[in-house]
C-alpha cells in the first residue's frame, strides 16, 4: 500500500467465514458481515442516480441480501476497495472512509 497523507489505509483484508476483516494502518480492525456490506453498496446500480430535478432513477430496490458472500476484492488506487459479490454485483467502490464508518456502525451495540 502507498501512504497517502490524511488517509488511513487497510494493511490487510481477509474473508473470514461470512465476514470481511480489515486491519488498518492505525491498528484498528473492522469486521463487516458480507450481506451488510452488499446492502451498503455505494454504486449507482444499487443506490440509483439523481436526475437534474433530484429524482432517483435506477436503484435496484432489493433490501435482503442474506446469503450473499464476497468472492474477492480489488484495491482501487489509494482510496477504495471494490468487492465481487456472489450475486454478481461488483460495481460499488467502497472508500476507506466508508468502510471505517460501516465498521464503526457495526460495532455499536
Amino acid at each position: 500500500m502507498v501512504f497517502v497523507p490524511g488517509v488511513i489505509a487497510p494493511t490487510d483484508i481477509q474473508l473470514i467465514g461470512n465476514e470481511i476483516a480489515i486491519k488498518w494502518a492505525d491498528g484498528a480492525e473492522t469486521f463487516l458481515a458480507c450481506p451488510a456490506l452488499r446492502a451498503a453498496s455505494p454504486s449507482a446500480a444499487a443506490k440509483g442516480e439523481p436526475d437534474i430535478f433530484g429524482r432517483i432513477h435506477g436503484a435496484e430496490g432489493r433490501k435482503d441480501f442474506g446469503g450473499v458472500t464476497v468472492l474477492g476484492w480489488q484495491v482501487i488506487g489509494n482510496y477504495a476497495v471494490r468487492f465481487d459479490f456472489s450475486d454478481g454485483h461488483n460495481s460499488g467502490l467502497y472508500s476507506y472512509e466508508l468502510l471505517r464508518q460501516l465498521g464503526n456502525a457495526a460495532a455499536q451495540p
